[in-house]
Order: C-alpha cells, then sequence, then structure tokens
C-alpha cells in the first residue's frame, strides 16, 4: 500500500483494513496514459484532470473475488461465453479512464467491457459512473456496505435496474446473499450453493 511509502506514524493494521486513496488533480491525460503504462497493483482512473489512484484493502479483494466467481458459476451453468478482461484499462481518450475491480465481455470478446464491477470500501462509488458512461461500458455492479446496486447505460444516463440484463437470471437481491458470505466462508461452498439456487 502507498501508505507504507509514505513511512506514515500510524497503525498499518487499521490502514488495511479500508483502501488507501490519492487523488491527484491538476494532471493531463497524457501523465494518466504514462502511469497506465508502469506496471503496478494499483486502481488507476482519470477524469476531468484528476487522477485517482486506489490501492485496494484485503478486504476488497475478497468480494471482488466472490463476485468473479459467482459470475464465472452463472455462465457455466447456462453455457454462457464468457471472457473475462478482470482490471484491463478501459480509455477513451482524452476524456475518461478507468481499471475495474473486474470486468467481463460476452458472446464475443470485445475492446470494452459488458460489465464492470466496482468494489467500493473507501473509494469510488456511483460517481464513478461519469467514467463508465463516457466509456461506453453496458452495464456496472457497485458493491457497498453489505449492498449490490446494478446500472444498465441508457442513452443518456444510468439507471438502476433490479435484474441483470447481461445474466437476466440474476437480481441484486438474491446475489448478494451469497457475495456477503465471501468475508467468512470458502467459494467452494458458496458457488455450489449458488448454482444450484438457480433456476434450472
Amino acid at each position: 500500500m502507498f501508505t507504507d511509502l509514505l513511512n506514515l506514524s500510524i497503525n498499518r493494521d487499521r490502514s488495511t483494513l479500508q483502501d488507501q486513496v490519492l487523488s491527484l488533480s491538476g494532471m493531463t491525460w497524457e501523465d494518466y496514459d504514462c502511469l497506465t503504462q508502469e506496471a503496478n497493483s494499483y486502481r488507476l482512473s482519470y477524469l476531468e484532470g484528476i487522477i485517482t489512484i486506489v490501492s485496494p484493502s484485503y478486504n476488497h479483494e475478497v468480494i471482488e473475488r466472490t463476485i468473479s466467481g459467482l459470475i464465472t458459476a452463472y455462465c457455466r451453468k447456462y453455457s454462457l461465453p464468457y471472457f473475462p478482461m478482470g482490471s484491463t484499462t478501459l480509455k477513451n481518450p482524452p476524456l475518461a479512464g478507468k481499471e475495474p475491480d473486474s470486468s467481463y465481455s460476452f458472446d464475443t470478446r470485445k475492446p470494452i467491457a459488458d460489465l464492470a464491477i466496482e468494489v467500493v470500501y473507501s473509494s469510488g462509488g456511483t460517481a464513478d459512473l461519469d467514467k463508465y458512461k463516457l466509456l461506453g461500458v453496458e452495464e456496472v455492479w457497485f458493491w457497498q456496505n453489505g449492498n449490490v446496486e446494478f446500472y444498465r447505460l441508457t442513452s443518456t444516463n444510468y439507471q438502476q435496474i433490479k435484474i441483470s440484463d447481461r445474466l437476466p437470471r440474476l437480481s441484486s437481491t438474491f446475489l448478494i446473499n451469497f457475495i456477503n458470505r465471501g468475508l467468512k466462508e470458502s467459494p467452494l461452498t458458496i458457488e455450489a450453493d449458488f448454482v444450484q439456487a438457480l433456476p434450472n
């Protein structure tokens, strides 16, 4: 985490429980583009001259992996061709750039994800929809404070939806019961229960 690099007199254990966020204002697209060329474990985004750098917490990563495992299990159950894109940097120069926590395209490989996943512990949130709108991502899921929300891109903006467009047998209220188990249980058990509970 970049708090280690700053050598701050803080409790490191507490700092790892939440995402660590650094925002740089007055930046250019070229600054952002240079940063994305460097190998690092941070999540980077850009909008309107602000570069945001996020160092994800342990729990952040656990929730992201749980959601990704459930998406994979869904696609396998229904034989839906899926193409994991991970945290691939999505760009629309010089307007916006974003590294989702996880992302997928379905049916065929595409340069822009059909679905992006965002886990919010202390960074981001639905304000990131402005970035995703400029990137043209059709659907975005946000997990925050034990809840998950689905958003679908319309012709003008994002609209909250209860049932996923891309994975139409999934509702947010159904999915959250399995996501939140990720902080205490093995993915093996969670995914088995999830597949069994899905409609045929």
